[in-house]
């Protein structure tokens, strides 16, 4: 039986610090992406080509379920990048996390650990993108609406029911953080634990339909984690009186 480890293992480590497996994933995710955005900027023309129009047909349906959340498509077009950055390197580590296109790898010739596993899978990375979201979040709030209107929201002296309600708000945003992290973590690594357990069962093509079906769970868990993300960005960034 495979060993199923809950942490992500280390590969190698520069000096003092430990690279993971988990860790080296999300850089190559992020190599991935930004490549690719320099490919496609340098391809931008009043002319689309094929990639251009691939990627316009892609945005025009999220720009439309923005524009439902958020009312207006200057705004959906404004945080547009926090909410499409999110969605992109959640669904491409995940799916990555899926295809490693390597086998195992000794460490120590004691035991053997994947070369690539999913970031989602490491409660490190969903914690740290979780914050990144809420903290992303505070900051559209402060652009749109001014850092002491906003604040406001949380601590006020106007009467003490308001400022009761104020702290609990203001504690709500640190439970975010811990359902974001623990959702995305919980059934990214499920997935990774369903996978290793049927693959050593029954291997071959028996694997194949759950393999489809973590795709598919893949993608859902990161459309869900922005589509979160944008609602708590419309409700930060709307106007005081509609609260």
């Amino acid at each position: 039986m495979p060993e199923i480890s809950i942490k992500a293992e280390e590969v190698f480590h520069v000096g003092s610090f430990f690279v993971t497996n988990s860790l080296l994933l999300a850089v190559l995710t992020l190599l991935i992406l930004v490549i690719a955005a320099m490919v496609l900027r340098s391809r931008l023309s009043l002319i689309p080509g094929k990639l251009q129009n691939f990627c316009e047909m892609a945005l025009e349906p999220l720009l439309n379920l923005m524009d439902s959340v958020l009312g207006s498509r200057h705004l959906s077009e404004k945080y547009l990048p926090l909410v499409g950055t999110i969605f992109l390197f959640v669904v491409i580590s995940n799916w990555l996390g899926l295809f490693p296109l390597v086998g195992p790898i000794e460490i120590e010739s004691k035991h053997t650990v994947p070369l690539f596993r999913a970031p989602a899978s490491d409660l490190n990375f969903t914690i740290a993108l979780a914050m990144i979201a809420i903290l992303g979040v505070h900051l559209a709030a402060i652009l749109g609406l001014g850092f002491k209107k906003h604040f406001n929201k949380f601590f006020t002296l106007k009467n003490p029911i308001f400022s009761f309600v104020g702290i609990l708000e203001f504690i709500s945003e640190f439970i975010k953080i811990i359902s974001f992290s623990f959702r995305l973590f919980g059934n990214v690594f499920a997935g990774e634990v369903l996978l290793l357990i049927v693959g050593f069962l029954a291997p071959y093509l028996i694997p194949l339909p759950f393999l489809f079906l973590e795709v598919f769970v893949g993608f859902i868990q990161a459309f869900i984690f922005s589509m979160l993300t944008l609602v708590f960005v419309a409700m930060a960034t709307s106007k005081e009186e509609a609260h």
